[in-house]
């Protein structure tokens, strides 16, 4: 399951939105009407998952924490805590919680982005903001793609 791209959507009065029709079809195809919101880690999203992507997600991580320690319990309740399970509706759409999209600064315009395994939500022009310089985003390729040294060719 791969999501690509980048689409514009408005939440309409009842806290709904369609899930664009190239992600909705990715998610049909692999048999998916459930999906898992949480906010992300790292950046001012969220982040939706499909119920078998978050599955093996939560199992990757209870793999490598015991539940007989006390700071890797609290993690893992801290990762789990403000997650919600969206079911797409008939139409396609989904229910978005207020307070998740108040934790990304979000309204009535949101973006999703397609991400690999997930979509994130982005309030309306924030997704662009987060980004590094382009300049910056090359060299880190190129970095990365040469095993780690920008002098290889």
């Amino acid at each position: 399951m791969q999501f690509l791209g980048s689409i514009e959507a408005k939440i309409d009065a009842k806290m709904r939105v369609f899930v664009p029709a190239n992600f909705r079809k990715v998610l049909q195809a692999g048999g998916q009407s459930v999906l898992i919101l949480r906010k992300d880690i790292f950046q001012d999203c969220l982040v939706l998952y499909p119920e078998s992507v978050w599955e093996a997600e939560i199992e990757k991580l209870r793999s490598r924490l015991s539940r007989w320690d006390r700071k890797e319990q609290l993690l893992f309740r801290q990762f789990v805590v403000d997650s919600e399970r969206l079911e797409l509706d008939a139409n396609g759409r989904i229910l978005i919680p207020k307070r998740c999209l108040q934790m990304i600064g979000g309204e009535a315009e949101i973006q999703f982005l397609g991400v690999d395994n997930t979509i994130e939500i982005w309030a309306k022009n924030q997704l662009y903001d987060s980004l590094i310089a382009p300049e910056d985003f090359a060299e880190e390729i190129q970095r990365i793609m040469n095993g780690g040294n920008a002098d290889e060719r």
